[in-house]
C-alpha cells in the first residue's frame, strides 16, 4: 500500500530502505550510582564528548549544515541542561533516568513555546539519545554506515545526522514525524536530496524494502511497478534537460519575472554559478545571530556581505534584516516572557527594545558596499505600518544604502501596500508569515496544513492585492516565500504582477520552463482562474486546468 505524507522537492527515486538505529532506552532497572560523584563527571564527560564530536563535523561540513551541528553542540553545552542533570545524579537518580526526566521537561517547554523552539526538540532529543548511549556503552544511535544508495527511514531523523549524511549513498529521507519547514526538511532541500515527512507508517517498512519515494507527491510506494520507475526516469531526464536552460526569466512574449535564489550563508552564495540565477531575492542574515551569545561586531558582519556581494559578480542581492524573535529566538535580544511571541517583538519591531542591532547591522552592510562598489538592496522583515516603512527607510539611507525595501508578511502591509510603496523602493512577499497571519495558523503545525496552504483564497487575495499595488506605482513587488518554488503558482504569480520569485535554487529549472511556456496574458488566465475558486484545492487545481497541456504533461502535474 502507499504511504501518503508531505513532500519536499520534486524528485522521484526507487531504492532500498535502511532504518536509523533507535535511541538507547534507559534500563527498567537501573542502578542507582553508588559513586555519585563518580557517576555525575562520567555524565558531564558524556555531554562534552557529544558536544567536541558534534563540533568536529561541523568544522568538515557546509552551508546550512554547519549551523544545524554547531547548534546541537551548543544544546549538548547548555549549562541548565547539565547542572539539572548532574544534580539529579548527585541526589542519587540513575544517570539515564535523570537525562530523561530533565530533557523531558525541556521539551515539554519547547513544545509549549511552540515556533521554531519546538522544532528544536529534535535537537535536544538527539543530545539525549547520544550523551544516553555513552553513558549505556551502546552504539550510537542515528544512520548506520551505508555500503550502497540507499532511502533514510526514521521515526523523525535528527537535523546533526541529516548534516552528517553520505551524500554519495542517500537517495531520500522518510520520517514518520517532523514538517516540511523542520531542519531535517530544510537541509535536505538545499543538499536536493528528496524528502517526504510525517509518512504514517514509514516505520513499518523492513530493513532492504525496495521503495519508490516521490516527493512530488509526498508518497512512498514498497515494491513499486514498472511504470512507476519509467515515469520517474522520464523526470529525471526532463529535469536534466531543463537545468540546461540558463536564460533568464520571461514569459513566452518577453515578459521579465527576475529568477532569484534564497540563500542563508556566504557558503551558499559561493555555489550560485553564474547563470543558474540572475542572483539572491532572500538572504536570511539571521543565520549569522542564532545559537550565539552575542550579537556579532560591525566588522563579522561586513567581512561576510562582502564575501556574498563578491561571489555574486554584480548580480543582484536583496538583504533582509536581521529577522529574530518568537520562533527564531536570539539570546541578547528575544523578550523572555511574551505570551504570544509570534505576535510580539520580532523583525523590525526589535528596533523598539535593541535598536543597535539594526544600526550596526545596516553600517556593516554600508561597509561592504563601499568595499565591493556593489550596491545591495536592503529590506525589513514584519512591517505592518507605513510609519515603519517610513522609519526604516530613513534609517538605511542615513547609512547610504540607496534601494530600500519592506516584506509583506503582515495582512495590514498587504491591505495598505500602495501606502507602504509611497515610502520605499519595493516590496517583497513572505508567503509562509502572510499566510500564517491571514490564516491565524502556525504555520509549523502540521495539523492545520490545510490552512496554512498558499494557495487559500484569502491569501491569494492579499498576493494579488500587493501586485497591483505594485504595478500601480510602478514599483517592484517580489515574492521570496516557499510559494515561488511551485511551478504553478509561479505561472499565477506572474499573472498576478509579481515582478521576482526567490526560491531554493534547485527549484529554479521547473519555475523558469514553467514561466517560459506561457504569455503573459495567458499567465493572467491562470492566475484569474485560481482567484476565481472558494478552497485551495479548488484553487490550484483551477490553475492546473488553466496551464497549457504540454506543461502539464511535462512537468507530470
Amino acid at each position: 500500500m502507499t504511504l501518503q505524507g508531505a513532500g519536499v522537492g520534486r524528485a522521484g527515486v526507487i531504492g532500498p530502505v535502511v532504518r536509523v538505529s533507535p535511541a538507547p532506552a534507559a534500563p527498567t532497572n537501573e542502578a542507582v550510582p553508588a559513586d555519585r560523584d563518580e557517576t555525575a563527571q562520567r555524565v558531564e564527560q558524556a555531554f562534552d564528548d557529544v558536544a567536541a564530536g558534534l563540533l568536529a563535523q561541523a568544522a568538515t561540513a557546509q552551508g546550512a549544515a554547519v549551523s544545524v551541528l554547531e547548534a546541537t553542540a551548543q544544546m549538548a553545552q547548555d549549562p541548565a541542561l547539565r547542572k539539572q542533570t548532574l544534580a539529579r545524579v548527585r541526589d542519587g537518580e540513575p544517570p539515564v533516568t535523570a537525562l530523561d526526566a530533565v530533557i523531558g521537561g525541556f521539551a515539554d517547554m519547547f513544545t509549549k513555546a511552540g515556533g521554531m523552539l519546538a522544532e528544536r526538540v529534535t535537537d535536544l532529543r538527539s543530545v539525549r539519545d547520544r550523551v544516553a548511549a555513552l553513558v549505556l556503552g551502546t552504539p550510537a544511535p542515528g544512520v548506520p554506515v551505508l555500503t550502497e544508495p540507499s532511502v533514510v527511514v526514521a521515526d523523525d531523523l535528527a537535523p546533526a545526522d541529516t548534516a552528517a549524511l553520505d551524500l554519495r549513498c542517500v537517495l531520500a529521507i522518510v520520517t514518520e514525524r517532523g514538517g516540511t519547514t523542520s531542519h531535517t526538511a530544510i537541509i535536505a532541500g538545499q543538499l536536493a536530496i528528496p524528502c517526504v515527512v510525517r509518512v504514517a507508517g514509514a516505520m513499518d517498512l523492513a530493513e532492504g524494502t525496495v521503495v519508490a519515494v516521490d516527493a512530488a507527491a509526498g508518497t512512498v510506494e514498497p515494491n513499486p511497478s514498472e511504470a512507476t520507475a519509467a515515469a520517474f526516469a522520464e523526470r529525471a531526464r526532463v529535469a536534466r534537460q531543463l537545468a540546461e536552460d540558463t536564460s533568464a526569466g520571461a514569459t513566452a512574449d518577453g515578459h521579465p519575472v527576475n529568477l532569484l535564489a534564497n540563500i542563508g550563508t556566504a557558503e551558499d552564495a559561493d555555489r550560485l554559478a553564474v547563470g543558474s540565477v540572475e542572483g539572491v531575492g532572500l538572504f536570511r542574515t539571521e543565520v549569522l545571530f542564532l545559537g550565539r551569545a552575542t550579537a556579532p561586531t560591525r566588522e563579522e558582519q561586513a567581512a561576510v556581505y562582502t564575501r556574498v556581494l563578491t561571489s555574486l559578480g554584480g548580480r543582484k542581492l536583496v538583504v533582509r534584516t536581521l529577522d529574530a524573535g518568537a520562533d527564531k529566538p536570539l539570546a541578547f535580544a528575544t523578550q523572555p516572557d511574551e505570551e504570544n511571541p509570534a505576535l510580539g517583538i520580532r523583525g523590525y519591531r526589535l528596533v523598539r527594545t535593541a535598536p543597535e542591532l539594526l544600526e550596526t547591522q545596516l553600517g556593516a552592510l554600508a561597509d561592504a558596499q563601499e568595499a565591493t562598489g556593489v550596491e545591495p538592496w536592503v529590506m525589513a522583515p514584519m512591517i505592518a505600518t507605513v510609519g515603519e516603512a517610513r522609519d526604516f527607510a530613513a534609517a538605511a539611507r542615513r547609512h547610504g544604502i540607496r534601494t530600500v525595501g519592506v516584506m509583506v508578511e503582515v495582512p495590514a502591509a498587504a491591505l495598505r501596500a500602495e501606502a507602504i510603496l509611497a515610502e520605499v523602493d519595493f516590496v517583497s512577499m513572505g508567503t509562509n508569515d502572510l499566510a500564517q497571519y491571514v490564516m491565524a495558523t502556525d504555520r509549523l503545525c502540521g495539523e492545520l496544513s490545510d490552512l496554512i496552504s498558499l494557495w487559500q483564497p484569502a491569501v491569494l487575495d492579499l498576493v494579488a492585492a500587493t501586485a497591483a499595488a505594485g504595478e500601480r506605482t510602478g514599483k517592484p513587488a517580489g515574492v521570496c516565500g516557499e510559494s515561488a518554488s511551485d511551478p504553478v503558482m509561479a505561472v499565477v504569480l506572474t499573472g498576478l504582477g509579481v515582478t521576482s520569485l526567490s526560491m531554493a535554487p534547485a527549484a529554479v529549472p521547473t519555475v523558469r520552463y514553467a514561466i517560459a511556456q506561457h504569455t503573459r496574458e495567458q499567465a493572467q488566465a491562470v492566475a484569474r482562474a485560481a482567484l476565481g475558486a472558494d478552497t485551495a484545492d479548488a484553487a490550484r487545481a483551477a490553475a492546473v486546468a488553466a496551464l497549457r497541456p504540454e506543461v502539464v504533461q511535462v512537468l507530470a502535474l
